[in-house]
């Protein structure tokens, strides 16, 4: 794990966070400068810098990261929510590390953005 990333030091448990789920494969949190209602970040615990970086290998990690999203908004009372995954920082990654945002409780607007 690259020891600068801000994600890698929430794994390592450098940096606190209100965890709602852990696993030895990934960890969800709550998002510190939330958006909605609800808005938790899963990531995984290996180090990957975004979706783009996902191979065939990690392919189990990152159903495993939507599975416990959905768990986890169902379990906070927002059945309905939005899952956004930024590649890039043209397209919003501000932290290099694949996370994926779970928002809910609110209208979102089409097209995002």
């Amino acid at each position: 794990m690259p020891e600068n990333c801000l994600f890698c030091k929430i794994v390592r448990g450098e940096i606190p966070a209100e965890k709602l789920y852990e696993d030895e494969d990934v960890v969800a949190f709550r998002d510190i400068a939330p958006q909605a209602p609800l808005h938790v970040l899963v990531i995984p615990k290996k180090h990957l810098d975004g979706p783009a970086a996902v191979s065939a290998e990690d392919e189990g990690v990152v159903g495993k990261m939507m599975r416990v999203g959905n768990e986890i908004a169902v379990r906070e009372g927002f059945p309905q929510y939005r899952t956004v995954c930024n590649n890039g920082a043209q397209a919003g990654q501000t932290v290099f590390h694949l996370h994926m945002h779970i928002l809910g409780g609110r209208s979102m607007a089409w097209p995002p953005g």
